[in-house]
């Protein structure tokens, strides 16, 4: 996990540390969706929005309102999903790290 926004990834890339921690702990939380064995009504929503992450972390910056958008779909999907809640929390971690999206 990168200790501050100031580090840079391990792979010595220009690549922005906020987009590495995303794609991190969205990585981190679909393999962690993928194993669980419960079935529950919203695990599409959660699968869906996890690749949608994925997809824009892959792309460069993201958009902050789109990300808070996912963040919000996921914590919908599984957020009473104990096992899932430590993978949850470092996915809004990471959306933190983009800040809040501009007021209208």
């Amino acid at each position: 996990m990168l200790r501050s926004l100031g580090q840079r990834p391990v792979t010595g890339s220009d690549e922005d540390p906020r987009v590495a921690e995303l794609r991190t702990a969205v990585s981190r939380l679909r393999r962690e969706l993928a194993v669980h064995p419960a079935e529950f009504p919203d695990r599409v929503i959660a699968e869906d929005e996890l690749a949608a992450l994925a997809a824009m972390a892959a792309h460069g910056t993201p958009e902050i309102p789109r990300l808070r958008r996912s963040l919000l779909l996921i914590a919908g999907a599984i957020g009473s999903v104990s096992a899932l809640a430590r993978g949850l929390s470092q996915v809004r971690s990471a959306v933190d790290l983009f800040g809040e999206p501009p007021r209208r």
